[in-house]
Protein backbone atom coordinates (compact mmCIF):
# COMPACT_ATOMS: atom_id res chain seq x y z
CA UNK A 1 0.00 0.00 0.00
CA UNK A 2 1.47 3.54 -1.21
CA UNK A 3 1.23 6.26 0.97
CA UNK A 4 -1.32 9.07 -0.13
CA UNK A 5 -0.35 12.60 1.30
CA UNK A 6 -3.32 14.08 2.99
CA UNK A 7 -2.13 16.64 4.88
CA UNK A 8 -5.69 18.31 5.42
CA UNK A 9 -7.53 15.08 6.36
CA UNK A 10 -4.75 14.51 8.91
CA UNK A 11 -5.58 18.05 10.16
CA UNK A 12 -9.22 17.64 10.86
CA UNK A 13 -8.23 14.05 12.60
CA UNK A 14 -5.59 15.76 14.62
CA UNK A 15 -8.08 18.82 16.04
CA UNK A 16 -11.07 15.56 16.56
CA UNK A 17 -8.32 13.88 18.51
CA UNK A 18 -6.96 16.70 20.26
CA UNK A 19 -10.79 17.31 21.32
CA UNK A 20 -12.31 14.55 22.55
CA UNK A 21 -10.00 11.81 23.05
CA UNK A 22 -8.33 11.02 25.97
CA UNK A 23 -5.22 9.08 26.51
CA UNK A 24 -3.49 6.77 28.07
CA UNK A 25 -0.99 7.42 31.18
CA UNK A 26 -0.82 11.11 29.38
CA UNK A 27 -0.89 14.81 31.00
CA UNK A 28 -3.29 15.69 28.11
CA UNK A 29 -2.21 19.16 27.71
CA UNK A 30 1.60 18.26 26.90
CA UNK A 31 1.11 15.20 24.40
CA UNK A 32 0.82 15.99 20.64
CA UNK A 33 -0.53 12.38 19.20
CA UNK A 34 0.54 11.54 15.61
CA UNK A 35 -2.37 11.07 13.53
CA UNK A 36 -2.07 7.93 11.41
CA UNK A 37 -3.18 7.81 7.87
CA UNK A 38 -2.48 3.68 7.43
CA UNK A 39 -0.31 0.96 8.35
CA UNK A 40 0.44 -2.00 6.15
CA UNK A 41 3.60 -5.11 7.53
CA UNK A 42 5.92 -3.86 9.04
CA UNK A 43 5.45 -0.04 8.55
CA UNK A 44 2.77 2.75 9.04
CA UNK A 45 2.23 6.16 8.01
CA UNK A 46 0.90 9.51 8.65
CA UNK A 47 -1.19 12.12 6.14
CA UNK A 48 2.07 13.68 4.90
CA UNK A 49 2.93 10.74 3.58
CA UNK A 50 5.67 10.04 5.77
CA UNK A 51 6.56 6.48 6.40
CA UNK A 52 7.73 4.42 9.62
CA UNK A 53 9.53 0.98 10.19
CA UNK A 54 7.32 0.17 13.48
CA UNK A 55 10.24 -1.24 15.74
CA UNK A 56 7.34 -1.12 18.26
CA UNK A 57 4.75 -3.68 16.74
CA UNK A 58 2.51 -1.44 18.27
CA UNK A 59 2.59 -2.02 21.73
CA UNK A 60 4.93 -4.92 21.34
CA UNK A 61 1.66 -6.90 19.58
CA UNK A 62 1.42 -6.70 16.09
CA UNK A 63 3.61 -10.04 15.93
CA UNK A 64 2.37 -11.25 12.14
CA UNK A 65 2.59 -7.30 10.95
CA UNK A 66 -0.30 -4.86 10.23
CA UNK A 67 -3.21 -5.91 7.82
CA UNK A 68 -2.09 -9.36 6.96
CA UNK A 69 -4.51 -10.49 4.93
CA UNK A 70 -5.52 -13.60 5.88
CA UNK A 71 -6.44 -12.80 9.74
CA UNK A 72 -8.51 -9.27 7.56
CA UNK A 73 -10.02 -11.81 5.84
CA UNK A 74 -11.10 -14.12 8.85
CA UNK A 75 -12.25 -11.03 10.57
CA UNK A 76 -14.33 -10.16 7.71
CA UNK A 77 -15.92 -14.23 7.01
CA UNK A 78 -16.73 -14.27 10.81
CA UNK A 79 -18.54 -10.94 10.90
CA UNK A 80 -20.58 -12.23 7.85
CA UNK A 81 -21.28 -15.04 9.40
CA UNK A 82 -21.39 -14.51 13.22
CA UNK A 83 -20.47 -11.29 14.14
CA UNK A 84 -21.08 -11.58 18.47
CA UNK A 85 -22.72 -14.28 20.70
CA UNK A 86 -22.73 -14.27 24.59
CA UNK A 87 -20.14 -16.37 26.02
CA UNK A 88 -22.18 -18.74 27.75
CA UNK A 89 -23.02 -20.90 24.17
CA UNK A 90 -20.34 -23.19 22.49
CA UNK A 91 -18.88 -21.19 19.43
CA UNK A 92 -16.99 -22.20 16.96
CA UNK A 93 -14.56 -19.51 16.87
CA UNK A 94 -13.99 -19.82 20.31
CA UNK A 95 -13.32 -23.38 20.73
CA UNK A 96 -11.19 -23.58 17.91
CA UNK A 97 -9.27 -20.64 19.01
CA UNK A 98 -8.99 -22.28 22.91
CA UNK A 99 -8.10 -25.37 21.35
CA UNK A 100 -5.05 -23.82 19.46
CA UNK A 101 -3.69 -21.91 22.60
CA UNK A 102 -3.93 -25.30 24.32
CA UNK A 103 -1.97 -27.10 22.25
CA UNK A 104 0.98 -24.63 22.11
CA UNK A 105 1.13 -23.59 25.77
CA UNK A 106 3.24 -25.64 27.81
CA UNK A 107 2.30 -29.24 30.47
CA UNK A 108 -1.24 -29.68 30.90
CA UNK A 109 -2.40 -26.19 30.31
CA UNK A 110 -5.61 -27.44 28.56
CA UNK A 111 -8.32 -25.08 29.87
CA UNK A 112 -8.62 -21.27 28.33
CA UNK A 113 -10.19 -18.52 30.25
CA UNK A 114 -10.86 -15.45 27.49
CA UNK A 115 -10.85 -11.63 28.55
CA UNK A 116 -10.86 -8.60 26.41
CA UNK A 117 -6.58 -7.81 27.47
CA UNK A 118 -3.95 -8.58 29.45
CA UNK A 119 -4.72 -6.58 32.53
CA UNK A 120 -8.02 -8.26 33.19
CA UNK A 121 -6.08 -11.68 32.24
CA UNK A 122 -3.88 -11.09 35.28
CA UNK A 123 -6.91 -9.55 37.35
CA UNK A 124 -8.54 -13.29 37.03
CA UNK A 125 -5.64 -15.41 36.94
CA UNK A 126 -4.95 -13.48 40.68
CA UNK A 127 -8.48 -14.15 41.58
CA UNK A 128 -8.32 -17.66 40.51
CA UNK A 129 -5.07 -18.18 42.97
CA UNK A 130 -6.73 -16.57 45.35
CA UNK A 131 -10.06 -18.92 45.69
CA UNK A 132 -7.63 -22.14 45.06
CA UNK A 133 -5.67 -21.69 48.01
CA UNK A 134 -8.13 -20.05 50.24
CA UNK A 135 -5.39 -16.84 50.63
CA UNK A 136 -4.98 -13.61 50.38
CA UNK A 137 -1.29 -12.40 48.85
CA UNK A 138 0.42 -12.02 46.02
CA UNK A 139 3.75 -11.39 45.43
CA UNK A 140 5.24 -9.73 41.95
CA UNK A 141 8.82 -8.38 41.13
CA UNK A 142 9.62 -4.90 41.38
CA UNK A 143 11.06 -4.07 37.70
CA UNK A 144 7.53 -5.54 36.25
CA UNK A 145 4.28 -4.79 34.40
CA UNK A 146 1.17 -6.57 34.70
CA UNK A 147 -1.55 -4.32 33.44
CA UNK A 148 -3.80 -0.94 34.16
CA UNK A 149 -6.54 -2.45 36.12
CA UNK A 150 -6.64 -1.46 39.93
CA UNK A 151 -5.33 -5.35 40.99
CA UNK A 152 -3.16 -5.87 37.84
CA UNK A 153 -1.29 -2.08 38.38
CA UNK A 154 -0.92 -2.63 42.24
CA UNK A 155 1.14 -6.40 41.07
CA UNK A 156 2.95 -3.88 38.75
CA UNK A 157 6.28 -2.49 39.74
CA UNK A 158 6.96 0.10 37.89
CA UNK A 159 6.22 4.01 38.97
CA UNK A 160 2.75 3.86 36.97
CA UNK A 161 1.89 1.81 40.35
CA UNK A 162 2.33 4.82 42.33
CA UNK A 163 -0.84 6.64 42.16
CA UNK A 164 -3.04 3.82 42.80
CA UNK A 165 -1.36 2.01 45.29
CA UNK A 166 -2.58 2.48 48.62
CA UNK A 167 -1.36 -0.93 50.00
CA UNK A 168 -4.19 -2.30 50.37
CA UNK A 169 -4.34 -4.96 47.30
CA UNK A 170 -2.44 -7.99 49.19
CA UNK A 171 0.54 -7.30 47.34
CA UNK A 172 4.42 -7.91 48.27
CA UNK A 173 6.82 -6.71 45.57
CA UNK A 174 10.59 -8.62 45.56
CA UNK A 175 13.44 -8.45 43.79
CA UNK A 176 14.20 -10.68 40.38
CA UNK A 177 17.30 -11.46 38.97
CA UNK A 178 19.00 -8.90 37.06
CA UNK A 179 22.89 -9.01 37.12
CA UNK A 180 23.55 -5.64 34.87
CA UNK A 181 21.49 -3.90 37.67
CA UNK A 182 22.04 -6.66 40.74
CA UNK A 183 20.76 -6.06 43.67
CA UNK A 184 22.51 -8.99 45.20
CA UNK A 185 26.12 -7.94 44.90
CA UNK A 186 26.35 -10.76 42.78
CA UNK A 187 29.18 -11.10 40.45
CA UNK A 188 27.75 -14.08 37.54
CA UNK A 189 24.55 -15.13 36.87
CA UNK A 190 25.14 -18.40 38.81
CA UNK A 191 25.56 -16.35 42.00
CA UNK A 192 22.96 -13.88 41.15
CA UNK A 193 19.96 -16.73 40.31
CA UNK A 194 20.86 -18.76 43.83
CA UNK A 195 20.72 -15.37 45.66
CA UNK A 196 17.56 -14.01 44.00
CA UNK A 197 15.88 -17.53 44.40
CA UNK A 198 17.34 -17.21 48.20
CA UNK A 199 15.83 -13.50 48.53
CA UNK A 200 12.24 -14.41 47.00
CA UNK A 201 12.31 -17.83 49.88
CA UNK A 202 13.01 -15.23 52.54
CA UNK A 203 10.44 -12.86 51.85
CA UNK A 204 7.91 -15.46 51.65
CA UNK A 205 9.33 -16.91 55.52
CA UNK A 206 8.90 -13.63 56.36
CA UNK A 207 4.99 -12.94 55.25
CA UNK A 208 4.36 -16.44 55.85
CA UNK A 209 3.59 -18.93 53.72
CA UNK A 210 0.37 -19.90 54.37
CA UNK A 211 -0.52 -16.16 53.45
CA UNK A 212 0.87 -16.62 49.77
CA UNK A 213 -1.80 -17.35 47.52
CA UNK A 214 0.66 -16.56 44.46
CA UNK A 215 4.37 -15.14 42.80
CA UNK A 216 3.12 -13.53 39.53
CA UNK A 217 6.09 -13.16 37.32
CA UNK A 218 6.33 -12.20 33.47
CA UNK A 219 8.33 -14.65 32.26
CA UNK A 220 10.85 -12.26 30.42
CA UNK A 221 9.84 -9.24 31.79
CA UNK A 222 9.06 -6.75 28.65
CA UNK A 223 8.08 -2.91 29.29
CA UNK A 224 10.64 -3.45 32.23
CA UNK A 225 13.75 -3.81 30.37
CA UNK A 226 13.62 -7.43 28.47
CA UNK A 227 16.13 -9.00 31.56
CA UNK A 228 16.69 -12.45 30.32
CA UNK A 229 15.88 -14.80 33.82
CA UNK A 230 19.52 -16.49 34.38
CA UNK A 231 19.35 -20.35 33.90
CA UNK A 232 17.73 -22.37 36.89
CA UNK A 233 15.69 -19.34 38.25
CA UNK A 234 12.54 -20.04 36.89
CA UNK A 235 13.01 -23.69 37.90
CA UNK A 236 13.61 -22.63 41.07
CA UNK A 237 10.34 -20.69 41.37
CA UNK A 238 8.71 -23.73 40.62
CA UNK A 239 10.05 -25.54 43.21
CA UNK A 240 9.81 -22.63 46.04
CA UNK A 241 5.63 -22.34 44.81
CA UNK A 242 5.07 -26.59 44.97
CA UNK A 243 7.13 -26.57 48.00
CA UNK A 244 4.56 -24.06 49.91
CA UNK A 245 1.26 -24.66 47.75
CA UNK A 246 1.55 -21.48 46.30
CA UNK A 247 0.36 -20.75 42.92
CA UNK A 248 2.93 -19.84 40.00
CA UNK A 249 1.23 -17.57 37.39
CA UNK A 250 3.49 -16.74 34.71
CA UNK A 251 2.68 -13.21 32.63
CA UNK A 252 3.33 -13.86 29.01
CA UNK A 253 0.88 -10.89 27.55
CA UNK A 254 4.06 -9.56 25.78
CA UNK A 255 6.68 -12.47 25.49
CA UNK A 256 3.88 -14.85 24.06
CA UNK A 257 2.85 -16.10 20.77
CA UNK A 258 6.63 -16.25 18.97
CA UNK A 259 8.07 -12.78 20.14
CA UNK A 260 10.87 -14.38 21.96
CA UNK A 261 11.51 -17.37 19.26
CA UNK A 262 9.18 -19.72 20.96
CA UNK A 263 5.58 -19.65 21.20
CA UNK A 264 5.83 -19.35 24.89
CA UNK A 265 8.96 -17.77 26.82
CA UNK A 266 8.13 -19.96 28.84
CA UNK A 267 9.47 -23.16 26.53
CA UNK A 268 13.07 -21.48 26.59
CA UNK A 269 13.15 -22.52 30.21
CA UNK A 270 11.38 -25.65 30.10
CA UNK A 271 8.85 -24.75 33.12
CA UNK A 272 5.02 -24.71 33.54
CA UNK A 273 3.16 -22.43 35.42
CA UNK A 274 -0.32 -23.24 37.08
CA UNK A 275 -1.47 -20.29 35.32
CA UNK A 276 -0.83 -18.16 32.33
CA UNK A 277 -1.48 -15.24 30.96
CA UNK A 278 -1.70 -13.97 27.47
CA UNK A 279 -2.72 -11.27 25.12
CA UNK A 280 -1.48 -9.20 22.29
CA UNK A 281 -0.05 -11.35 20.19
CA UNK A 282 -2.80 -13.96 20.34
CA UNK A 283 -4.26 -12.62 17.60
CA UNK A 284 -1.49 -9.41 16.53
CA UNK A 285 -4.17 -7.02 18.25
CA UNK A 286 -6.72 -6.70 15.43
CA UNK A 287 -9.52 -7.24 17.70
CA UNK A 288 -8.92 -6.83 21.64
CA UNK A 289 -8.30 -10.55 23.32
CA UNK A 290 -6.34 -11.73 26.17
CA UNK A 291 -6.73 -15.15 28.54
CA UNK A 292 -5.89 -17.69 31.19
CA UNK A 293 -4.62 -20.73 30.45
CA UNK A 294 -5.31 -23.04 33.54
CA UNK A 295 -3.62 -26.23 34.98
CA UNK A 296 -5.64 -29.49 35.36
CA UNK A 297 -5.60 -29.09 39.28
CA UNK A 298 -6.97 -25.49 39.12
CA UNK A 299 -9.55 -26.03 36.30
CA UNK A 300 -10.75 -28.83 38.83
CA UNK A 301 -11.22 -26.73 41.72
CA UNK A 302 -14.30 -24.94 39.81
CA UNK A 303 -15.64 -28.48 38.01
CA UNK A 304 -18.36 -28.51 40.45
CA UNK A 305 -17.66 -25.11 42.00
CA UNK A 306 -18.90 -22.08 40.06
CA UNK A 307 -16.18 -20.21 39.05
CA UNK A 308 -17.08 -16.74 40.36
CA UNK A 309 -16.08 -14.42 37.45
CA UNK A 310 -17.00 -13.13 33.76
CA UNK A 311 -16.48 -11.26 30.74
CA UNK A 312 -19.70 -9.82 28.41
CA UNK A 313 -17.21 -10.50 25.82
CA UNK A 314 -15.30 -13.11 26.82
CA UNK A 315 -14.01 -14.97 23.68
CA UNK A 316 -15.63 -12.51 21.10
CA UNK A 317 -16.00 -14.35 17.78
CA UNK A 318 -14.44 -11.27 15.94
CA UNK A 319 -11.39 -11.78 18.32
CA UNK A 320 -11.40 -15.26 18.44
CA UNK A 321 -11.31 -15.75 14.48
CA UNK A 322 -8.68 -13.09 14.66
CA UNK A 323 -6.81 -15.42 17.00
CA UNK A 324 -7.11 -18.66 15.08
CA UNK A 325 -6.40 -16.93 12.05
CA UNK A 326 -3.33 -15.45 13.54
CA UNK A 327 -2.11 -18.57 15.24
CA UNK A 328 -2.39 -20.68 11.86
CA UNK A 329 -0.70 -17.70 9.80
CA UNK A 330 2.09 -18.21 12.38
CA UNK A 331 2.26 -21.89 11.79
CA UNK A 332 1.97 -21.95 8.47
CA UNK A 333 4.30 -19.37 7.01
CA UNK A 334 7.28 -20.32 9.75
CA UNK A 335 6.75 -17.05 11.86
CA UNK A 336 7.90 -18.19 14.87
CA UNK A 337 11.10 -19.80 13.47
CA UNK A 338 11.43 -16.21 11.69
CA UNK A 339 12.06 -14.36 14.59
CA UNK A 340 14.09 -16.85 16.41
CA UNK A 341 16.14 -17.12 13.46
CA UNK A 342 16.73 -13.37 13.04
CA UNK A 343 16.97 -12.67 16.76
CA UNK A 344 20.10 -15.00 16.38
CA UNK A 345 21.79 -14.09 13.08
CA UNK A 346 20.77 -10.71 12.72
CA UNK A 347 19.46 -8.74 15.65
CA UNK A 348 21.90 -9.91 18.91
CA UNK A 349 25.01 -10.00 16.66
CA UNK A 350 24.50 -6.03 14.97
CA UNK A 351 23.65 -4.86 18.68
CA UNK A 352 26.49 -6.18 20.04
CA UNK A 353 28.88 -4.92 17.48
CA UNK A 354 26.45 -1.12 17.70
CA UNK A 355 27.67 -1.96 21.90
CA UNK A 356 31.38 -1.74 21.06
CA UNK A 357 31.22 1.37 19.20
CA UNK A 358 28.80 3.20 21.01
CA UNK A 359 29.75 4.54 24.63
CA UNK A 360 26.24 5.23 25.40
CA UNK A 361 25.23 1.38 25.15
CA UNK A 362 25.88 -0.36 28.58
CA UNK A 363 24.33 -3.74 27.74
CA UNK A 364 22.45 -5.31 24.81
CA UNK A 365 19.68 -8.64 25.38
CA UNK A 366 17.57 -10.59 24.52
CA UNK A 367 15.70 -13.28 22.23
CA UNK A 368 13.47 -13.85 18.95
CA UNK A 369 12.43 -10.21 18.31
CA UNK A 370 12.38 -9.30 22.00
CA UNK A 371 15.45 -7.04 22.57
CA UNK A 372 16.44 -4.00 25.18
CA UNK A 373 19.61 -1.57 24.27
CA UNK A 374 20.13 -0.52 27.58
CA UNK A 375 21.73 3.51 27.80
CA UNK A 376 24.22 4.82 30.04
CA UNK A 377 25.92 7.92 30.81
CA UNK A 378 29.37 6.29 31.97
CA UNK A 379 30.16 2.66 31.54
CA UNK A 380 31.80 2.33 33.93
CA UNK A 381 29.71 3.12 36.55
CA UNK A 382 26.42 2.27 34.74
CA UNK A 383 24.91 5.34 35.35
CA UNK A 384 21.50 5.15 33.80
CA UNK A 385 21.71 7.81 30.52
CA UNK A 386 18.70 9.95 32.30
CA UNK A 387 17.36 9.08 36.14
CA UNK A 388 14.50 6.75 36.97
CA UNK A 389 11.59 7.84 36.18
CA UNK A 390 12.71 10.99 34.23
CA UNK A 391 10.74 13.51 32.81
CA UNK A 392 10.71 16.73 31.31
CA UNK A 393 14.56 18.16 31.09
CA UNK A 394 15.54 15.29 32.58
CA UNK A 395 14.52 13.17 30.32
CA UNK A 396 16.13 14.83 27.48
CA UNK A 397 18.78 12.64 25.95
CA UNK A 398 16.32 10.07 25.60
CA UNK A 399 14.00 12.52 23.98
CA UNK A 400 16.93 13.66 21.43
CA UNK A 401 17.71 9.95 20.82
CA UNK A 402 13.66 8.88 20.50
CA UNK A 403 13.30 12.37 18.01
CA UNK A 404 16.43 11.10 16.28
CA UNK A 405 15.37 7.69 15.38
CA UNK A 406 11.89 9.30 14.14
CA UNK A 407 13.85 11.54 11.93
CA UNK A 408 15.46 8.54 9.89
CA UNK A 409 12.07 6.85 9.43
CA UNK A 410 12.14 4.44 12.64
CA UNK A 411 9.56 4.76 15.06
CA UNK A 412 11.21 3.47 18.26
CA UNK A 413 9.63 1.74 21.65
CA UNK A 414 12.01 4.04 24.39
CA UNK A 415 11.23 3.67 27.76
CA UNK A 416 13.22 5.57 30.60
CA UNK A 417 16.98 4.70 29.77
CA UNK A 418 16.14 1.84 27.47
CA UNK A 419 15.11 1.39 23.23
CA UNK A 420 13.55 -1.79 22.69
CA UNK A 421 14.16 -3.99 19.42
CA UNK A 422 10.40 -5.64 18.78
CA UNK A 423 9.64 -4.89 15.45
CA UNK A 424 6.96 -7.31 14.40
CA UNK A 425 7.94 -11.37 14.31
CA UNK A 426 7.50 -11.69 10.71
CA UNK A 427 9.40 -8.70 10.23
CA UNK A 428 12.26 -9.27 7.11
CA UNK A 429 16.34 -9.07 7.03
CA UNK A 430 16.24 -6.13 4.76
CA UNK A 431 13.99 -4.06 7.17
CA UNK A 432 15.59 -4.92 10.11
CA UNK A 433 19.32 -4.24 8.84
CA UNK A 434 17.07 -0.69 7.77
CA UNK A 435 15.71 -0.13 11.13
CA UNK A 436 19.23 -0.94 12.72
CA UNK A 437 21.29 1.70 10.50
CA UNK A 438 18.84 3.97 12.02
CA UNK A 439 19.51 3.15 15.25
CA UNK A 440 23.25 3.60 14.79
CA UNK A 441 23.26 7.00 13.48
CA UNK A 442 20.45 7.70 16.44
CA UNK A 443 22.65 6.24 19.10
CA UNK A 444 25.48 8.54 18.01
CA UNK A 445 23.20 11.17 19.27
CA UNK A 446 22.94 9.07 23.10
CA UNK A 447 26.76 9.03 22.65
CA UNK A 448 26.93 12.79 23.10
CA UNK A 449 25.61 12.75 26.39
CA UNK A 450 28.09 10.42 27.50
CA UNK A 451 30.67 11.44 30.51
Amino acid sequence: MTPHPNPEVGAAVKAADRAHVFHSWSAQELIDPLAVAGAEGSYFWDYDGKRYLDFTSGLVYTNVGYQHPKVVAAIQEQAAHLSTFAPAFAVEARSEAARLIAERTPGDLDKIFFTNGGADAVEHAVRMARLHTGRPKVLSAYRSYHGGTQQAVNITGDPRRWASDSATAGVVHFWAPFLYRSRFYAENEEQECARALEHLETTIAFEGPSTVAAIVLETIPGTAGIMLPPPGYLAGVREICDKYGIVFVLDEVMAGFGRTGEWFAADLYDVTPDLLTFAKGVNSGYVPLGGVAISGAIAETFGKRPYPGGLTYSGHPLACAAAVATINVMAEEGIVDNAARLGADVVGPALRELADRHPSVGEVRGAGMFWAVELVRDRETREPLVPYNAAGEANAPMAAFGSAMKAGGVWPFVNMNRTHVVPPCNVSEAELKEGLAVLDAALSVADEYTR
